[in-house]
């Protein structure tokens, strides 16, 4: 998955223009060739104006009618702020929102939806129900959500949102008759990527040409945001959210979309990309040095009901360093991952381990052991999997599960551009399993841990205390 720090300096301009490839994109003739009623769906305010503000300025002055909705209230754009509260940015970035729309066109309708910045996930059933009401209304011929692989949570859940309400094979709600055409626009591709970068979309991008009145307006309703494009003060907290190496991006003679986008990482077989996740990085989600990992980490081992096991597997080791740990405490251990790469990094971290194997398996298609297992340890790979996949290895987890076995699950909750469901979703699956008594049910807002085993005793029953 991608992960960036809007804090760093994006990639050069000229990386893009350079390599040429951006000014050889086709047009898509449904982006201006119908005049229907456009729809365009913005995680937060600004949004619209950076990923397809020309493209508004076009089918507005052609005279399309036009609705924006804004589906974040900003709050959280300087969340280090000492001199503007969050109900004072809520209101100033809603006013910039209008008064960036009257740049780009006249009677272009602003629709607020106050969901807060942040949390599109977390509202997104009440989200999707608000937005599928929106379609039926507004009846447009012209989607543009955000891109879907863009890096940025709310972006990937409203552009999942979008795809699955008015996408390719999606039903359309309120009779609407037959789907509107669906663009996803990139927003912060333009910070992370470059032409060489595997997530960027080639082979589904299109190109709108700006004219001057275009571009101009465009540029306009962006000046429009000043508490995104400029310091709210002097103070630490109060810097500008938006680089000017960053804003260069969207200041070109054309805008760029993507078409019938897929969400990205799914759609590569689970090897390839975390093998490419591997090979870029040695440690791709910082396990050996950032604190979160270590606490989580530290947190879930002394969450296990026994001191000692016999026999471990361990479904989706990375590189093997959790599994170091399990090694102090077994017998034997098996670790799995769909990555080579993963497993060559374990294979040398574990080397000195006789006890410890570790193995390449997809656990889509089943368990590579018949048992018994004393503990099964999944952690940070049921969202990689959709619901049928992770309730078939659940069945394969309950087959290999001795009889006083132990299951611990630990996920993510923030979700990611390649999650298949969330960490929620994973963990009321785990629960539903009436064989698997709870011990443990920690939640944080970062992330769940359970551990539910075949003996329900607790550790104090285990160890005579009781």
């Amino acid at each position: 998955m991608v992960r960036f720090d809007a804090r760093d300096p994006a990639e050069p301009v000229a990386a893009w223009s350079d390599d040429g490839r951006l000014t050889a994109l086709p047009a898509d003739p449904r982006l201006l060739g119908d005049p229907g009623p456009v729809l365009v769906l913005a995680a937060h305010a600004d949004d619209e104006t950076l990923g397809a503000g020309g493209l508004i300025a076009l089918a507005s002055r052609a005279g399309r009618a036009v609705t924006v909705v804004v589906v974040s209230d900003g709050a959280a754009s300087h969340p280090g702020s000492s001199t503007t509260s969050t109900d004072a940015l809520r209101v100033e970035r809603a006013a910039e929102a209008r008064a960036a729309l009257d740049e780009l066109g006249a009677g272009i309708e602003l629709v607020l939806l106050g969901v807060a910045d942040g949390g599109l996930q977390e509202a997104r059933a009440d989200l999707r129900s608000r937005l599928a009401s929106i379609v039926a209304e507004r009846r447009p011929t012209l989607v543009l959500a955000p891109w879907r692989g863009d890096g940025h949570r709310d972006h990937r859940v409203l552009g999942e949102i979008a795809a699955d309400l008015v996408g390719p094979g999606a039903d359309a709600d309120g009779g609407a008759g037959s789907a509107p055409a669906l663009f996803e626009y990139p927003i912060w591709l333009w910070h992370w990527g470059a032409p060489e970068h595997p997530d960027v979309p080639w082979g589904d991008l299109v190109r709108v040409e700006l004219d001057a009145p275009a571009r101009d307006a465009a540029a306009r309703a962006l000046d429009r945001y000043a508490s995104q494009v400029r310091p709210l003060s002097g103070s630490a907290g109060d810097e500008a959210v938006l680089r000017p190496d960053f804003l260069v991006h969207f200041a070109r003679d054309a805008e760029y979309l993507v078409r019938r986008a897929p969400a990205p990482a799914p759609d590569r077989p689970a090897a390839a990309r975390f093998d490419e996740t591997h090979a870029r990085r040695a440690d791709p989600w910082g396990v050996t040095t950032r604190w979160y990992e270590r606490r989580k980490r530290a947190l879930t081992l002394a969450s296990l009901p026994d001191e000692t096991y016999g026999s471990v597997l361990e479904i989706g080791c990375s590189i093997g360093v959790v599994t170091a740990e399990l090694a102090h405490r077994a017998d034997a251990v098996l670790a799995l991952d769909v990555s080579e790469v993963a497993v060559g990094h374990a294979r040398a971290r574990l080397a000195d381990r006789p006890h410890v194997r570790v193995e390449r398996a997809d656990v889509t298609r089943g368990l590579p052991t018949d048992g018994p297992v004393d503990l099964v340890l999944l952690s940070e790979v049921g969202y990689y999997l959709d619901a049928d996949q992770f309730e078939r290895l659940l069945d394969e987890v309950e087959r290999v599960l001795a009889p006083a076995g132990t299951v611990v699950a630990c996920h993510w909750r923030h979700g990611a551009d390649d999650f298949r469901q969330s960490a929620d979703d994973v963990h009321a699956a785990l629960a539903r399993r009436p064989g698997l008594s709870s011990l443990v049910h920690h939640v944080e807002a970062d992330f769940v841990l359970d551990v539910r085993s075949r003996d329900p005793r607790s550790v104090a029953d285990r160890t005579g205390l009781r």
